[in-house]
């Protein structure tokens, strides 16, 4: 009988832990559920790195629901991804065209110029350099200048129009080290693979291997503009445009003027 009592609290027991497990799983299920975040995708120019970073985690906090991943690459590519149906729900150029593209081709919806930058050329802070003109970039003293890829960078496209409006694109082309987006110019002047580069000066002030040589004039390449816009495929709507609008807010602009932009 006592042999009995022992094995019928015994399987009491096993039965109290497995209701205490299944209730647990349950209520994971229910936690889990109740706290999944919406994911916004920011397709954003590598340029913008630094300033949305720290954004996010404002936006974050004040929208714990708010998932942000970021796309950080050049902006024609970025351009050429929405156009192939990556997904994306808020799209940040550096440029007027690839954004203008967008909006032509019917992808874009809501979309408006945020920001403004400056172009700039960049040499290591150890160089002893002395620039006044961007024609000295054909002296034996470069012996390799970066530029980002015209035909997808829009810092390279602004590099190529003030080169070209100074008559000297030609004459540089057996010096020039093209790169993917303007952070890998950034890379290649701070790891000396490039004796200058052409980047955007947001750019420049997040480094400290390199120092601004030269400030483009703005009148050789056309206006540095950021819109953003709204991307017409995503399927979260009412939350793009609540970043939208938020990117737009003072807090945001403040963030975003710290970082060396220009406001509109």
């Amino acid at each position: 009988m006592e042999m009995f009592k022992k094995w019928t609290l015994s399987v009491m027991g096993i039965l109290a832990i497995l209701l205490v497990v299944n209730l647990s799983a349950g209520s994971g299920v229910e936690v889990q559920a109740a706290t999944k975040k919406t994911e916004i995708i920011v397709s954003a120019a590598a340029s913008l790195q630094d300033s949305l970073d720290k954004i996010a985690l404002l936006y974050e906090k004040k929208h714990p629901d708010i998932d942000l991943v970021f796309n950080y690459a050049a902006s024609g590519t970025l351009q050429k991804q929405i156009e192939q149906g990556a997904p994306a729900d808020l799209f940040f150029s550096a440029g007027d065209k690839q954004m203008n593209a967008l909006v032509e081709g019917g992808l874009i919806s809501d979309h408006k110029v945020l920001l403004k930058n400056q172009l700039v050329v960049v040499v290591p802070s150890d160089s002893k350099v002395k620039l006044t003109t961007i024609t000295q970039l054909t002296d034996k003293a470069f012996k390799k200048v970066a530029v980002g890829q015209p035909e997808s960078v829009p810092a390279g496209q602004y590099a190529q129009q003030s080169l070209a409006a100074k008559k000297v694109w030609d004459p540089l082309q057996s010096k020039l080290v093209f790169a993917k987006d303007v952070r890998q110019v950034l890379s290649y002047v701070e790891t000396g693979n490039a004796d200058a580069g052409f980047v955007y000066k947001t750019d420049a002030l997040t480094s400290k291997k390199t120092k601004i040589a030269l400030t483009v004039g703005p009148h050789v390449h056309k206006a540095i503009n950021y819109p953003a816009g709204i991307v017409k495929s995503s399927k979260n709507q009412k939350a793009a445009k609540e970043l939208y609008s938020y990117l737009q807010s003072k807090e945001a602009n403040d963030i975003f003027v710290s970082y060396g932009f220009l406001l509109p």
